[in-house]
C-alpha cells in the first residue's frame, strides 16, 4: 500500500510527523504505534491496518472486538476493503462479537457496490442461502456473477455450481464446467475438485478418469478432505483401466455427504444418488444448503464459494 499519509498527518505534531518519516514511509513499514497515532488521527487506511494487526494478533495484542471498532471506523468513512473484513466478523462471529448476518449482509452489499470482488462473492452467498436478506437464486447468481468477472476463484467456484445444479440460472453443465475449470487453474482446491468430478461424470466432458484422478490428487495435496476420498476410491479403477483398457471399469460405491460443505458428487454415476459437489471449504458458516435434485441421465454440461 504506497500511500503518503495526507490528511491524516494534519492532526499529528511536526516532531512526530518527522518522526514518521524524513524520508517517505509507507503504511506496512510503520511500527504499530505510529499506525495507531494515524488511525486515532483519522486515516482510513491506517485504521484498517491497526484492525488487521488486532485481527491476527501481529503487532498487537490480538482482539477481534478491538479490530471490528477500527474496521468500524474506516467503514463509516466508506472503505471497501473494512466494510468486508467488519461482515466477516459479523458473518462468523467471535468473543465479543456476536453473529448478526443482517449487519453482515448489509456491509457484503455496501463493499460489493463498490466492486469488492470478495464481498459481491460473499453477498451472493448471503442471497443463495437466505442469510440477512431474503432467499433469491437469481440475485445470488447476479453477485456471484460479478465476482466470477473480477476472476475470484471462489465466486467461479459457486457460480459454477448454480449452473451445475440449475439454481437461478437454467442448467448448463459446460458452462459449469468452464467456471470450474477457470477456478482450479488459479489453483482453488474446491474448483479442482468439482472439476474432477465432472471428468468422472463426463458431465459437460468427456469422461476422463484418468484426468478426473489428477485434480482429485492436486485439490487433496491442499488438504480438502473429500477429494482425498475420491481420489483414494478413484484410484483403483484407474490402475485397472490402464492394466486392461477393453474392460470397462465398474462404477465405485458412492461417498457419503460430508457435513462440511453441500454434499460432494457421489461416486456411482447413475442418477438417482447423484448431488452436487461441495461449495467451498472456506466457507464458515455451521450450517449446509440442501442438497440439488439429481440432474437427468442423459444430460451433458459441466463445470465451477461455502461453510
Amino acid at each position: 500500500m504506497m500511500r503518503k499519509f495526507g490528511r491524516a498527518l494534519a492532526g499529528i505534531s511536526f516532531a512526530a510527523l518527522m518522526s514518521l518519516s524524513a524520508v517517505a514511509q509507507t503504511l506496512d513499514t510503520l511500527p504499530f504505534n505510529k499506525k495507531l497515532a494515524l488511525a486515532k488521527a483519522g486515516d482510513e487506511e491506517a485504521q484498517v491496518a491497526v484492525a488487521n494487526a488486532y485481527e491476527s494478533g501481529t503487532g498487537a495484542k490480538l482482539s477481534k472486538a478491538e479490530a471490528s471498532k477500527w474496521y468500524g471506523r474506516a467503514a463509516d468513512q466508506g472503505n471497501a476493503e473494512a466494510q468486508f473484513k467488519l461482515a466477516t466478523l459479523f458473518h462468523e462471529g467471535a468473543p465479543g462479537i456476536k453473529k448478526n448476518p443482517e449487519r453482515a449482509a448489509k456491509l457484503y452489499a455496501a463493499a460489493a457496490k463498490q466492486g469488492h470482488v470478495e464481498a459481491e462473492n460473499w453477498l451472493g452467498y448471503c442471497y443463495e442461502h437466505g442469510l440477512g436478506v431474503t432467499q433469491n437464486d437469481a440475485t445470488a447468481v447476479e453477485w456471484y456473477q460479478k465476482a466470477a468477472d473480477g476472476k475470484l476463484a471462489m465466486g467461479e467456484n459457486n457460480l459454477g455450481l448454480m449452473y451445475l445444479s440449475g439454481k437461478g440460472v437454467a442448467q448448463d453443465y459446460r458452462k459449469a464446467f468452464d467456471l470450474f475449470e477457470r477456478s482450479a487453474n488459479q489453483g482453488y482446491d474446491w474448483g479442482m475438485n468439482n472439476l474432477g468430478g465432472l471428468y468422472e461424470k463426463g458431465w459437460g466432458t468427456e469422461p476422463d478418469l484418468a484426468k478426473a484422478l489428477f485434480l482429485y490428487r492436486q485439490a487433496a495435496a491442499k488438504g480438502n478432505e473429500a477429494a482425498g476420498k475420491s481420489e483414494k476410491r478413484l484410484a483403483p479403477l484407474v490402475i485397472q483401466s490402464e492394466a486392461n483398457p477393453a474392460v470397462e471399469p465398474a462404477g465405485a460405491a458412492p461417498e457419503k455427504p460430508t457435513t462440511a460443505t453441500t454434499p460432494p458428487p457421489a461416486a456411482k454415476a447413475t442418477p438417482d444418488n447423484i448431488n452436487p459437489p461441495p461449495l467451498s471449504a472456506a466457507n464458515p458458516l455451521e450450517g449446509k444448503p440442501a442438497a440439488v435434485p439429481p440432474p437427468p441421465e442423459k444430460k451433458v454440461k459441466s463445470d465451477s464459494s461455502s461453510e
